[in-house]
């Protein structure tokens, strides 16, 4: 991105108003971190393959549930199934399905301009983590949050989740625990989460400097290769800001989309319905001509004409 634009805000930890809020944000992600700084002196190799074994269960249901199930409604899953991935995915202590669809879709809706959540004009700490510890920045007010789930707010479950979700994971980190001590806690908790939190984050910061582009979307996206296979097929974010609602990231047959590959079995076997993919007309309104090349120059003149900068 360009320097000479990008607005440099920085998250002030001192001299600015801290809630409940941001202040259990910074002892959740502190104490993850420190979790995993002990890692090397509690491995073995059973921790190991568990942590690997909720890498995926719980990272593919945030990305299967929290984004292209709530947030797009890419497509449709018997409710008990769409539960049990949503509750796979507070595992993950990335927040309550309120709360996290709340952020994406302001995400979209105000994509690389100062009213995004995590916006990238901001610099690269903040669209990464420091977004994360300030409320304030996000919503504005508590009042202010989570107008936009309407939808989900409805829902019984997901009003539970909203008031229940840190519950859960912590409850999680008590059973392995006790199943196999502080091997499977400090593996299975700890480095597996702060792994997959910032692969998630990756996405709304590296996802929005470095990349490819090849679809002309108006804003900073980028397909990264790296964060597509850490974040199960998230990291085709340029693919993704094109067709929002495309259930399939991974366009290209040699992009893994391990997301997308679960949908697409729960489809053959019937518990996936109404699945949206871009059609051939939609591609060729988006794809970029041969002779056309998205520059900064270009692309900063576009957002401050829209008056997004």
């Amino acid at each position: 991105m360009g320097r000479s634009w990008v607005t440099q805000w920085r998250v002030e930890f001192l001299g600015r108003e801290w809630n409940f809020v941001d202040l259990s944000s910074v002892v959740v992600v502190l104490g993850l971190h420190c979790l995993t700084l002990l890692a090397p002196f509690h491995f073995n190799w059973d921790a190991f393959w568990v942590a690997v074994a909720l890498y995926f269960v719980t990272g593919v249901s945030v990305n299967l549930s929290y984004h292209r199930q709530l947030s797009h409604r890419s497509f449709k899953l018997p409710k008990w199934l769409e539960y049990f991935f949503a509750y796979c995915a507070v595992l993950s202590f990335q927040r309550s399905p309120l709360e996290w669809v709340s952020i994406h879709r302001s995400h979209h809706q105000f994509t690389d301009t100062l009213k995004d959540p995590h916006s990238p004009v901001r610099g690269l700490w903040y669209s990464h983590i420091g977004w994360v510890f300030d409320y304030h920045s996000r919503f504005g007010s508590y009042e202010a949050r989570m107008k936009n789930v309407g939808d989900l707010i409805r829902d019984p479950f997901y009003r539970f989740l909203q008031h229940t979700y840190p519950l859960h994971a912590i409850s999680f980190g008590a059973l392995l625990y006790a199943v196999g001590g502080l091997p499977f806690l400090v593996w299975g908790l700890g480095v597996r989460s702060v792994v997959f939190l910032h692969a998630t984050f990756g996405i709304n910061s590296i996802c929005h400097t470095w990349g490819q582009v090849v679809w002309n979307t108006g804003d900073l996206s980028r397909n990264n290769w790296l964060i597509g296979l850490m974040a199960h097929g998230e990291g085709w974010h340029n693919n993704h800001h094109a067709f929002e609602q495309s259930a399939r990231h991974g366009l290209e047959w040699w992009q893994i989309d391990v997301t997308w590959y679960v949908i697409r079995f729960l489809e053959v076997v019937g518990l996936a319905t109404d699945v949206k993919l871009p059609t051939e007309t939609q591609k060729k309104r988006k794809a970029l001509s041969n002779n056309y090349k998205i520059s900064e120059e270009k692309l900063e003149t576009k957002l401050i004409n829209n008056g997004k900068l």
